[in-house]
């Protein structure tokens, strides 16, 4: 069972070594975790994943494994006999009789009094709220209905509702295949942190006046700027037409900048950068910047993102008057070009899945343009771009 759950580990693709294999062994003929099915999950989980982004993934497989195996507590030398845990029938509660049992103890009271009951129980059950069996209101056994209970010896859930098991799955938002949440964007950010102290001394250097006070021999206080991220980004934002879809991850990324970035800056676009931009969507045609006085304005250690789906006619990228919206004397090819060769680190966020890429002309012209520096707009994405920003001057 152990080298099944080491293939499909690596079939899921979490890397997992045999050096890891056999740590878990060793692990469990050493006795350092009691022989219940979730502590061996938490010691597996422990040496296999390195990664938070792949603990969702390590959840599923884990639950593949070792479907069926969900007993959780201590039972000592009692016998859950087998037919028990055979679904018999579905118990359907009034409103009434679900809040009765709402209450009926805290995690550690159900343990307690789950062991004692297993103890003290000679017989199968079937229904009622005490003793443990199948479709009862009891919070132990299973296809009952209980939202505090333990769920033993049942493939599938009823109510989703039971404690202690793996299946919850409470880490599938960092899988870095998906798309992100501000919290993980505000994660993936931080990679490209650079502090530094700069401004007016106003911090108390604790540090400096504990040294200052005892070489001078009375009280020297020493202030020093505040420590804070020095990397300065200017946020390239594509809206409107195919990127309505999009919007809500746009918005949690540009939330997640502006809190982890004192030196932000942002400009919107529509499909691709031509000789202005604006500020506020609601005047994108009385109040426009000009894209040169943007780059007169903000020098070259600005590091510069762009956000879209790259999903237009080539026509809008390679030709002069190719925009959709209005005449544009140059074509978008000589604008990105131009940004770029000013803004040496510069990349491409994309929100269209990476493996359909090859399936649009139009991003494989962006991707080309970008050096190839195009990453999807997911945890793993946003993390490959925060690096090959890093890399980049």
């Amino acid at each position: 069972m152990f080298l099944a759950f080491l293939d499909e580990l690596r079939a899921a693709r979490i890397p997992v070594s045999l050096k890891e294999h056999l740590l878990l062994l060793e692990a469990l003929r050493s006795g350092v975790i009691e022989m219940r099915v979730e502590e061996f999950y938490y010691l597996s989980r422990s040496i296999y994943v390195k990664d938070e982004a792949l603990l969702d993934r390590f959840d599923q497989v884990f639950g593949k494994v070792f479907k069926g195996i969900e007993t959780l507590v201590e039972t000592g030398a009692v016998e859950i006999p087998e037919e028990w845990l055979r679904k018999l029938a579905e118990l359907h509660l009034s409103e009434e009789e679900m809040a009765k049992i709402r209450a009926l103890g805290s995690w550690e009271e159900i343990m307690a009094t789950l062991k004692k009951r297993l103890e003290e129980q000679k017989g199968r059950h079937q229904g009622g709220s005490k003793w443990i069996g199948t479709a009862g209101t009891s919070p132990y056994g299973a296809h009952g209905y209980n939202p505090e209970g333990v769920r033993i010896g049942q493939e599938e859930n009823r109510n989703n509702r039971a404690i202690k098991v793996w299946d919850r799955r409470e880490f599938r938002n960092l899988d870095s295949s998906v798309e992100l949440g501000t919290r993980n964007i505000k994660l993936a950010l931080r990679r490209l942190r650079k502090f530094a102290r700069e401004g007016a001394a106003d911090e108390l250097d604790l540090d400096a006046t504990i040294r200052g006070t005892a070489k001078q021999g009375f009280l020297d206080i020493v202030m020093r700027p505040e420590r804070h991220n020095a990397v300065k980004l200017l946020l390239f934002l594509d809206v409107g037409g195919s990127m309505d879809p999009h919007v809500k991850v746009c918005e949690e990324l540009f939330s997640a900048a502006r809190s982890e970035f004192k030196h932000l800056e942002y400009f919107y676009f529509h499909n691709c950068p031509y000789e202005a931009v604006w500020k506020d969507n609601r005047r994108r045609w009385s109040e426009r910047t000009p894209t040169l006085e943007v780059m007169h304005t903000y020098p070259h250690d600005y590091k510069l993102v762009f956000v879209g789906d790259a999903s237009m006619s080539p026509y809008e990228i390679t030709y002069p008057g190719g925009s959709v919206e209005h005449w544009n004397e140059e074509a978008g090819q000589v604008w990105m070009e131009r940004l770029t060769s000013v803004y040496h680190s510069a990349v491409w966020l994309n929100p269209i899945p990476e493996q359909h890429w090859a399936h649009s002309q139009s991003i494989q012209i962006m991707k080309t343009l970008m050096g190839d520096r195009m990453f999807p707009l997911t945890l793993e994405g946003l993390d490959r771009a925060m690096r090959a920003l890093s890399r980049t001057h």
